[in-house]
């Protein structure tokens, strides 16, 4: 018996390429992008990447605007990268929730010297 899901292994591979890939994208230089999670579908078919990006408000924009713009390159490198039948279709997502645990902590530290005054 398996321990988890062929999705689960291909997820972990596309992340790893993906990783890759987007190193090599120059215009995504200016703020640092890391690849956070990768979903894919049971039928292999659609792959939802969740980056983010450390840097300004414009980084994150332009971020999001270059992966869409080059979304069928990314694509491409990937069927070539990874061995699959059929590349599964690429959605790029943002993922905040860095951000959410940074204004977690900053509530309760708020909490915290509001509770010693």
């Amino acid at each position: 018996m398996r321990s988890y899901k062929r999705s689960d292994r291909v997820s972990e591979l596309i992340h790893s390429e993906m990783v890759k890939i987007l190193r090599d994208i120059k215009e995504l230089n200016h703020g640092l992008l890391t690849v956070t999670k990768v979903k894919l579908t049971d039928d292999l078919q659609t792959c939802r990447i969740f980056y983010s990006v450390i840097g300004t408000e414009q980084d994150r924009e332009n971020a999001d605007k270059i992966l869409n713009e080059n979304l069928k390159h990314i694509r491409f490198m990937l069927a070539n990268s990874v061995d699959l039948r059929r590349t599964p279709t690429i959605d790029f997502e943002y993922d905040s929730s860095a951000e959410e645990a940074v204004r977690v902590f900053e509530l309760l530290d708020k909490i915290k010297r509001e509770k010693k005054q």
